[in-house]
């Protein structure tokens, strides 16, 4: 049990350098908070906040990946390689992509709340 446990800690530890080292973490925590807001505002019904979850879950669990990817081809390619590029390429497109998502099922969950609102 004790183990178990620790691997808590180890999971808040590379939480905490990614928000710590990467902007672009931090940045897609800012939006999420932002979106839980808005839904709280607009209350949003149960099935909109499991989209909004899913969406927000996915992207954050990207740039964590993204995060690993870097540091380890930074360890095992520390000098500029064309293939060390193109990895850390591909995970950042695996963000990007999954960033889109989220923000397409954003528009779709809010932009009829916000007509509704404004009308």
């Amino acid at each position: 049990m004790n183990k178990f446990l620790k691997s808590f800690g180890y999971s808040f530890s590379g939480i905490a350098y990614a928000f710590k080292m990467e902007w672009n973490f931090r940045f897609h925590l800012i939006a999420l908070l932002l979106v839980i807001l808005a839904g709280w505002f607009f209350e949003l019904s149960l099935n909109d906040w499991l989209w909004i979850s899913a969406a927000g879950g996915i992207v954050i669990t990207a740039e964590l990946f993204n995060t690993a990817i870097e540091v380890l081809v930074d360890l095992v390619s520390p000098e500029i390689h064309p293939k060390a590029k193109i990895v850390k390429d591909v995970a950042s497109a695996a963000v990007l992509v999954s960033a889109i998502t989220a923000f397409v099922i954003g528009l779709i969950i809010f932009i009829p709340k916000i007509l509704m609102y404004a009308a």
